[in-house]
């Protein structure tokens, strides 16, 4: 039996050069956007082999030079029953998983932490309204991104932010989504999360992150000039270490 403990594990939080498949899941909702995607493209697979068959099965067999004189056939009733059967059933076993996902990212869960995220042309502004204690002495910051002539070593170009949202690890989040300008959008793909942020108006997700890490996002609504140039950086760290950055308010 091998150690484990010799063998790292190196989650992929963000995107990388050629990726296809979606980034390694780091909240229940996330694993179960990727389980769904995986049922179905099982279904497209099975769908695919069969038309597929029945497609050469049909070239092969009614060529001209195999049956040069065609057969009229009006009704097929062995074949159009399970034809008409099979398509009906097909989706209902995607709906029901498919509900009850999107079920349970509408579920409401009373929250430990709440934070609001104010969409700005090009920043975002992470609020931590649990801790405030007047208007003066709110815990907020902005959130820029980092240029390249400011990159650290190990730092992703146009994905680095100077202040970092900090979230600690398993425990139940609230993000109250709103914009100060233009539509937005906050959308960390980890987390599979992703909320319009529009002016006047707030929406709400809940998310857990299920494991500590550094997770990358970026603004999907297409807001004008720079739109590019506003990612979204959220550090999930023990409960300790967020207590402990609170009380330092986030430094």
């Amino acid at each position: 039996m091998k150690n484990t403990w010799l063998f790292p594990i190196a989650f992929r939080d963000a995107a990388e050069p050629w990726q296809l498949g979606f980034q390694d899941a780091a909240t229940p909702m996330m694993q179960g956007i990727i389980d769904l995607h995986h049922d179905i493209c099982f279904f497209l697979l099975i769908i695919l082999i069969f038309a597929s068959w029945m497609l050469v099965r049909a070239l092969w067999h009614l060529h001209y030079k195999r049956n040069p004189i065609p057969e009229r056939i009006v009704h097929g009733t062995t074949t159009e029953i399970p034809r008409t059967i099979l398509p009906s059933i097909i989706p209902m076993f995607i709906a029901i998983p498919s509900f009850a996902l999107l079920y349970s990212m509408d579920e409401v869960v009373d929250p430990a932490v709440t934070i609001k995220a104010i969409g700005h042309q090009r920043y975002w502004i992470p609020y931590y309204s649990d801790y405030n204690s007047s208007d003066e002495e709110s815990l907020t910051f902005d959130s820029y991104m980092i240029t390249e002539d400011e990159l650290e070593l190990g730092s992703l170009r146009s994905l680095e932010v100077d202040h970092r949202v900090i979230v600690p690890a398993k425990t139940h989040l609230r993000l109250i989504i709103t914009s100060a300008d233009v539509p937005h959008s906050w959308a960390v793909p980890s987390l599979g999360v992703k909320c319009d942020a529009v002016s006047g108006r707030s929406n709400q997700t809940s998310i857990f992150i299920k494991r500590k890490g550094v997770y990358y996002g970026q603004c999907s609504e297409l807001c004008g000039t720079n739109h590019a140039f506003m990612p979204i950086v959220v550090e999930a760290v023990s409960l300790d270490d967020y207590v402990s950055r609170v009380s330092n308010e986030l430094d």
